[in-house]
């Protein structure tokens, strides 16, 4: 995928995400997470195949709730098997 797309849909994600926050959990001012949520999923969509970001993000997301401790969570790109 061009990175110009990704860039973009990263951005489109961001967005998506900040007004899934609003309307569901309480703004603290603080995240859970090192990185942010949206910084992962920039990452995520930047660094990783499209199916996989979708899939990290989708989980990440999940995992952003009050039950959670948070934490250091940063991207894992994890190396393809050579043959």
């Amino acid at each position: 995928m061009d990175a110009k797309i990704k860039n973009k849909l990263a951005g489109c994600l961001k967005i998506l995400y900040r007004i899934y926050k609003t309307l569901f959990f309480v703004q603290s001012g603080n995240c859970k997470f090192i990185p942010n949520c949206s910084l992962y999923a920039e990452q995520a969509i930047i660094n990783l195949p499209f199916h996989k970001a979708i899939m990290k993000i989708i989980w990440r997301i999940i995992r952003c709730n009050p039950l959670s401790k948070g934490g250091y969570d940063p991207i894992i790109i994890e190396k393809e098997e050579r043959e």
